[in-house]
């Protein structure tokens, strides 16, 4: 009768020692969220001819936001400073005026409203969720532009500029990566926001009226953009994807290396570091303010800001594994002491 005691004691005790062994790290938790069915059913959604191609300030673009709005609500993700919708304006030239862009500082369309002159206008939204950290003074932003260009009614046959690639794929991510926050059932150190943008098209409306506004911007750490995940600019190479980051800060390339290779991504990154990268997306905006950057994005297509920018021809196996990689980017942004300064 001892004998059995102890057997079933050492039994019980080997089998602690293997749970404990192979107990999922936050990392791992988070990973086991992130799939092809949810990114097919936010890319689907948002690049549907029903929203019209989400042009800034239309009523499709207005539906997708609002889209954004309810994933939040139903992960459960808070809303930054007690709103999920940041509303902003934006002002411009009459339209036969050459030369002139967007305004979106408060001085500018003020001025332009003073001034007397025929202007356009238009009322957009960002869309912002946030996990507070445990160092709320420490903030890191995960981000992708929600809008595309529309329609237009003059164009022979697919009027509509569905925008899968552009910028569905990107959404997406951002949609998957906070679901993987939650899932790891850990506080970060910092907090994380994650920011939908809107008006990027029209000169990066939503993320310069951001950095214009947010009165914490001294506390952003570092920012990760997505704009077009999900096609390949080269058939021969499918798990091609440019890899763009802050060259003062080689931890950045260290970390999808190592991820790459630990986890198993089916990608082959062209690692780009970037004095200061200013180009191409919203990263432009936050590197302009001197904050860090990570920037994904798999190159130009035939499709690129066309009608044929469909949800059939997304490389579905990409947009997963970048999204997994980018999450492993910005578990690290929101817990690593280094390499922040």
């Amino acid at each position: 009768m001892i004998g059995k005691k102890y057997g079933w004691a050492v039994a019980c005790a080997f089998l602690s020692m293997a749970t404990a062994v192979h107990a999922e790290t936050p990392e791992e938790k988070g990973l086991k969220t992130i799939n092809q069915t949810t990114a097919q059913a936010h890319v689907g959604f948002l690049a549907s001819d029903e929203l019209q191609g989400r042009e800034a300030g239309t009523a499709g673009g207005r539906i997708a936001g609002q889209y954004l709005v309810a994933q939040l609500q139903t992960l459960g993700i808070r809303p930054l400073d007690g709103s999920y919708l940041h509303s902003f304006e934006a002002c411009h030239p009459e339209r036969q005026q050459k030369g002139g862009r967007w305004q979106v500082h408060p001085d500018s369309v003020a001025a332009m409203r003073r001034s007397g002159a025929a202007f356009q206008l238009l009322s957009l939204n960002n869309v912002l969720g946030m996990i507070e950290g445990k160092n709320p003074n420490e903030i890191v932003i995960v981000g992708a532009h929600y809008d595309h260009l529309g329609t237009d009614p003059f164009l022979a046959g697919d009027r509509i500029y569905n925008g899968a690639d552009d910028n569905a794929s990107g959404v997406s991510a951002v949609l998957q990566i906070a679901r993987a926050f939650l899932a790891t059932g850990k506080k970060p150190e910092r907090t994380v926001i994650f920011a939908f943008w809107d008006g990027e098209e029209k000169g990066l409306l939503g993320s310069r009226a951001f950095v214009d506004r947010f009165e914490k911007m001294d506390c952003v750490k570092g920012y990760l953009n997505f704009d077009m995940i999900g096609r390949n600019s080269d058939e021969a190479h499918p798990e091609q994807v440019t890899y763009f980051y802050t060259e003062a800060y080689p931890a950045f390339g260290q970390w999808l290396q190592e991820d790459v290779r630990k986890y198993d991504l089916k990608l082959a990154p062209d690692y780009r570091p970037w004095d200061k990268p200013v180009g191409g997306s919203d990263n432009a905006s936050f590197a302009l303010c001197n904050i860090p950057i990570i920037w994904y994005h798999t190159g130009g297509h035939p499709d690129y800001h066309q009608p044929g920018d469909h949800t059939d021809k997304i490389n579905w196996d990409k947009v997963v594994n970048i999204t997994k990689a980018s999450f492993l980017n910005m578990w690290k942004m929101a817990n690593e002491k280094v390499p922040f300064k």
